[in-house]
């Protein structure tokens, strides 16, 4: 009676699984209609590294607070590899870009500036809203009458956001930090 029941439990079984590994049969096939991807504009890819070139020279070189604030969105977002999701808001941002000139002038932390691995950089299209920027930079201390010192190299993620014609950074993944005396991982 037990090996009855038991045989009787794993036919059971068997055929149910059966049944639910059987793809459903539809009356009718679906059509595939798909959506192609965003094509980029001409100049697109000009224009975001115009406005790269700016937000960088604004934070790095000239520690330009007001322009800063006009390159990054209300909503700005910043993810880093070493601090997770550091910034939240482009007010944030604009007070660490304060805060940092102001420990630059004061001599607490060294100058630095941002160089862009131009052969690195692609500019992806984003329908209704603008455009995605990947690439490869590296950071230098700057001393006077010394050359630039490397410091580190990371990869990026942009996503730019267009209004108007104007074009500001509304999230940044910054990753793969590798400091320049670290050999290569």
């Amino acid at each position: 009676m037990r090996r009855t029941l038991t045989a009787g439990v794993i036919l059971a079984a068997t055929l149910c699984l059966a049944a639910e590994s059987q793809p459903p049969s539809p009356e009718k096939e679906a059509e595939v209609h798909l959506t192609p991807g965003a094509v980029a504009r001409p100049g697109l890819f000009e224009d975001v590294l115009k406005a790269d070139a700016a937000l960088f020279k604004a934070f790095f070189d000239d520690c330009d607070v007001e322009a800063v604030r006009r390159l990054v969105t209300d909503d700005f977002e910043f993810f880093h590899d070493k601090d997770g999701r550091s910034i939240t808001s482009g007010e944030q941002f604009v007070t660490i870009t304060r805060e940092k000139c102001q420990r630059q002038r004061d001599g607490i932390d060294f100058l630095s500036t941002r160089e862009l691995v131009p052969e690195s950089v692609k500019v992806y299209p984003i329908n209704n809203y603008g455009a995605i920027e990947t690439g490869m930079h590296r950071f230098y201390a700057v001393s006077k009458g010394k050359p630039n010192r490397l410091t580190e190299v990371a990869q990026f993620t942009h996503v730019w956001k267009e209004e108007n014609g104007q074009w500001r950074l509304a999230r940044v993944l910054s990753y793969d930090h590798k400091l320049a005396d670290q050999p290569a991982r």
